[in-house]
């Protein structure tokens, strides 16, 4: 049996926002040693694992399937054991995963900055403005929904302590949106970014009228927002992500809120587009 390469095991999987994460359990130690495993993936479960439905290739036990949109979507999976003489396994699987449905399909604009899509280009200082920041936004961004302009009042660029050409030290980013009654729900905050610093993505703390709303950590981008701002460009360095949590209705009130997006920690991050919805 040592010459048989072994199948994988254990296929589990979790949705997010554009994105699914994809695991797997393989024997150890390997015999036949292994040199990858291949992902295939399809929308259509009776798929069979070709050079058309392969989705990438890794020497880890995870790999996360990427570019799937906003909207929610079911794929199906199969993982391939390739062994160092280029010997394959049977497929395992099929595992059935569907993404997460972001809150800018699904709900209702109260408040938007920008455009979400995967461009920074419409926002202040874009594509490589940053220089400009410390004069133009000494205190951060401070932008009023219906009255501001995201060219004008929102930088592409959210500066943290780690960056010296903005002062080394905290930023904070406001907008402010009028509601007309105290919400009998939760609202949702999307905030989507086209890029983060490499190894200092650093995290986002989020308030609402003075309540903490969360404490995000920033993935890991390619540290490229900076200079460029179009992530929809075929074989970008860009790295996307996503960030959407609930906005209480107990932080929110009648007439004017003030949604608090505070950088106290790492290096910079690139927006996209930044909004309050009413999920419905």
């Amino acid at each position: 049996m040592s010459g048989v390469v072994p199948v994988v095991h254990s296929l589990a999987a979790e949705g997010g926002i554009g994105r699914i994460d994809l695991g797997w359990q393989a024997r150890r130690p390997y015999r036949p040693l292994v040199d990858h495993f291949a992902v295939y993936g399809s929308r259509d479960p009776a798929f069979r694992p070709s050079a058309d439905t392969l989705i990438g290739k890794t020497i880890d036990t995870h790999l996360r399937h990427e570019g799937l949109g906003p909207r929610g979507r079911t794929w199906h999976y199969r993982v391939v054991t390739v062994d160092a003489a280029g010997r394959s396994s049977a497929p395992a699987g099929p595992l059935r995963a569907t993404s997460v449905e972001s809150v800018t399909v699904a709900g209702r604009p109260v408040a938007v900055v920008g455009e979400f899509d995967l461009r920074s280009l419409e926002l202040a200082l874009a594509p490589r403005g940053y220089a400009d920041y410390p004069a133009r936004f000494p205190d951060g961004a401070d932008y009023v929904h219906g009255v501001s302009t995201p060219g004008t009042h929102w930088p592409y660029l959210h500066p943290g302590p780690a960056d010296r050409w903005a002062g080394s030290r905290a930023h904070t980013f406001r907008l402010r949106f009028e509601l007309p009654a105290a919400p009998a729900g939760d609202l949702a905050l999307a905030v989507w970014l086209i890029d983060t610093h490499a190894s200092i993505p650093g995290r986002l703390d989020v308030s609402c009228n003075g309540t903490a709303v969360g404490n995000v950590a920033l993935e890991n981008g390619a540290t490229r927002g900076s200079l460029e701002g179009d992530a929809t460009v075929p074989g970008t360095p860009l790295k996307p992500s996503i960030v959407e949590l609930p906005l209480p209705a107990a932080a929110l009130a009648a007439g004017e809120n003030v949604l608090t997006l505070h950088k106290g920690e790492g290096s910079w991050h690139a927006y996209d587009a930044v909004g309050v919805f009413d999920p419905g």
